[in-house]
């Protein structure tokens, strides 16, 4: 029984072989239990052990014990595809374990590993490096402090210190793995992606480096053209140029100084333009006062020198003593030009509306406590300073104050085109030109009480602005009036055509902006 068992136990260990050696000896004082190997000028140590073939010059077979201590020139080599060479090298037969030594060269493949100490497991199939290494394949190299390398599933696992570079591109990391047959790469710790024009950084992730595409979590971010992207996720493909974020995404034009906000977006690189939509946000960045614009979808189009925003559906938008609403909005980075406009009227539409419903659908800004409209409005922004400039709005112009002294009284006018000016971002003249109307309340200065309601029209109205509210009112080219006594005018009479109070859509804070 004791004779089969040793006899199995034998089988399973796989004694070291001997297949040749220039010289064989012992020297039982200085190398107890060895047995003494040596090359000559013809013939090179050889030891052979379960499919693995060991040369050296010189070695120190212990046999008892299942191993060898291998020193000059050795090199291993193992089926058609692995082959290690290095200066020294310890082998444990029972464990199949090596230790490598010196200028340590591995080659799996088409990979090549250069380090100082390589340990490998043969049971295991793992091999291990602890004191840097550097892995090269036909275009990538990689270096790192720490690594590991699979041969089951040809994969790395690097630690401290990873940097990965390819004509394409480079990769710096704490600790990634990398698959040498796919050329994917797996990031578990901050890592940062440089391409020719784009650079990504990332704490957890995947990038497909063949086909230069990923995906990245944990504070990841991408930066191109000065733009800065950032999200809870974020896809990207160089070949195709896309990138997609989702979840707390943040699109930042460094240049334009502007923030886009939003919980999904999609980038395109090559048309430099991007999409952001669930929650979209727009921060135009002031030094005074910032624009802050949202809608169901914003898009920032163009390059950088000449970028425009696009807000569509939904569209709000607030800064300190002016904001508004519209369908859509258009924004010109370069010209300074905003424009708000409405979805265009259905032949339908125009048939069956009233002026007063089209006047509820028509873009709509408050200034202070007054409201204006028309179906198109133009804020003009001084593009040395940064500061609102003009005011236009283009056809059925419509402004209206409430009676701040009166219950449900409002003054109002309404022309054809509405053209304002602004100094130091505040509103200091209208003027509004075609076909002009007016009802205005007119107080008395001392005492406060209603002198009686001003019922003009004139080709235009000039207003002077001082502190958000009408100061003064003048009226050009044969103006025609009446002051009309409050219990003398009927009720439907005390609003123009088209009047529409819609101070419930007002936009008092950041917060409205969501209802």
């Amino acid at each position: 029984m004791l004779l089969f068992i040793n006899l199995i136990s034998s089988q399973e260990k796989k004694i070291i072989q001997i297949i040749e050696a220039g010289s064989f000896d012992r020297n039982e004082k200085k190398n107890p239990g060895a047995n003494i190997l040596k090359h000559n000028d013809k013939i090179r140590v050889h030891l052979f052990h379960d499919g693995m073939n060991i040369w050296s010059d010189y070695a120190l077979f212990y046999k008892k014990n299942n191993s060898f201590r291998a020193n000059g020139n050795v090199v291993i080599k193992q089926g058609d595809s692995i082959e290690l060479y290095s200066n020294s090298l310890d082998y444990d037969g029972n464990l199949r374990k090596i230790i490598a030594k010196g200028d340590v060269d591995f080659y799996n493949n088409k990979t090549n590993l250069k380090t100082e100490i390589l340990f490998h497991d043969r049971n295991l199939n793992e091999i291990f490096f602890q004191d840097g290494g550097v892995i090269k394949d036909s275009v990538t190299t990689i270096k790192s402090i720490e690594g590991k390398y699979f041969l089951e599933n040809s994969k790395y696992t690097f630690i401290k210190d990873v940097e990965i570079k390819n004509p394409d591109y480079e990769i710096n990391s704490n600790a990634l793995d990398y698959l040498t047959k796919s050329e994917q790469a797996y990031f578990y710790g901050p890592t940062t992606i440089i391409g020719t024009d784009y650079e990504i950084y990332c704490e957890k992730g995947f990038y497909d480096t063949k086909n230069k595409k990923g995906y990245f979590i944990k504070n990841s971010q991408i930066n191109y053209n000065n733009r800065e992207i950032k999200g809870d996720s974020l896809t990207f493909n160089d070949l195709s140029q896309f990138a997609s974020a989702s979840r707390n995404v943040k699109l930042t034009d460094t240049l334009n100084k502007t923030i886009i906000k939003g919980n999904y977006a999609e980038i395109f690189k090559a048309l430099d333009s991007a999409m952001i939509t669930k929650r979209s946000l727009a921060i135009k960045m002031v030094d005074r006062d910032s624009l802050y614009i949202k809608a169901d979808t914003l898009f920032a189009i163009g390059p950088t020198e000449n970028r425009i925003i696009k807000g569509r559906y939904n569209v709000k938008f607030y800064k300190k003593n002016l904001s508004g609403r519209a369908d859509k909005i258009i924004i010109n980075q370069k010209s300074g030009l905003t424009k708000l406009q409405r979805k265009p009227l259905s032949k339908r539409e125009k048939q069956i509306l009233t002026s007063k419903e089209i006047s509820k659908r028509n873009p709509i800004i408050w200034n202070g406590e007054s409201q204006m409209t028309g179906d198109e409005i133009h804020i003009l922004r001084n593009i040395k300073t940064n500061d609102l400039d003009s005011l236009k709005i283009l056809n059925n112009a419509f402004v209206t104050e409430k009676d701040t002294l009166g219950i449900e009284n409002f003054n109002q006018m309404k022309g054809i085109n509405l053209f304002g000016k602004f100094y130091k971002n505040e509103l200091k003249s209208i003027r509004l030109v075609q076909n002009t109307e007016m009802i205005y309340h007119l107080y008395d200065e001392k005492t406060k009480e209603l002198i009686g309601i001003d019922k003009a029209i004139c080709s235009e109205i000039l207003m002077s602005i001082e502190n958000n509210n009408i100061k003064d009112i003048t009226f050009f080219t044969n103006p025609e009036g009446i002051v009309f006594p409050e219990d003398e005018i009927e009720l439907n009479e005390k609003i123009l055509n088209g009047f529409n109070w819609r101070i419930n859509e007002k936009i008092n804070k950041i917060k409205d902006l969501f209802d």
